[in-house]
């Protein structure tokens, strides 16, 4: 990532040194989630839609510990690797919105609140901003070569409320506390890069 762009990384330090965590990423850009597993202080392990994983890119990402999920039902193979992941004290990275998009916590999946609230991980909010702002001149579908793509982790918080209900009810007000807190750190990114 620092080969090809100028990531400019703010908060790092938040995200706890050991036990584990869950990153949740805003999502504008194909290139996000490389640029926070290039960027983050600890590997991290995405959830990556299956179609993601064509040709040699299925082995290069099975290769380095990606979880292929299948968006269109509950893909029992994947939630089992990504909680072994969490059990094992990794970094799981999520795109809570689901797909890509305005990348701006519109709309989030219960995915993210039932990998919190069933592990008891941390939450680390992390903003990309920049990825999409431009098209690049030499490949359209990646921004330009060398510009500045800025990456800021968030506060940890806790999804649950300590009480260890797993409940559709306890989920949906757990998604609530997460939108509001992923929402809040990237107004707060925002002000803090210019973007």
């Amino acid at each position: 990532m620092y080969g090809l762009w100028k990531p400019r990384v703010l908060g790092a330090w938040k995200v706890p040194a050991t036990g584990p965590v869950i990153l949740a990423v805003n999502h504008s850009h194909n290139v996000d989630g490389p640029m926070v597993m290039g960027v983050a202080p600890r590997p991290t392990h995405f959830l990556i839609k299956k179609e993601a994983f064509i040709g040699p890119l299925d082995a290069f990402l099975t290769g380095i510990g990606q979880v292929k999920v299948d968006r269109a039902s509950a893909d029992r193979t994947a939630i089992t690797q990504a909680l072994g992941i969490l059990e094992d004290g990794g970094v799981l990275g999520i795109f809570p919105e689901g797909t890509r998009g305005e990348g701006d916590f519109a709309s989030l999946r219960a995915g993210l609140a039932y990998f919190a609230v069933r592990s008891g991980a941390p939450i680390v909010p992390v903003a990309v901003l920049g990825s999409s702002d431009r098209p690049g001149r030499l490949i359209k579908a990646l921004p330009p070569l060398r510009s500045r793509v800025d990456v800021v982790f968030g506060d940890p918080f806790e999804a649950g409320d300590g009480s260890g209900r797993r409940t559709r009810k306890a989920l949906d007000e757990a998604t609530e506390r997460i939108q509001k807190q992923l929402t809040s750190h990237l107004e707060n990114a925002r002000r803090l890069t210019g973007r």
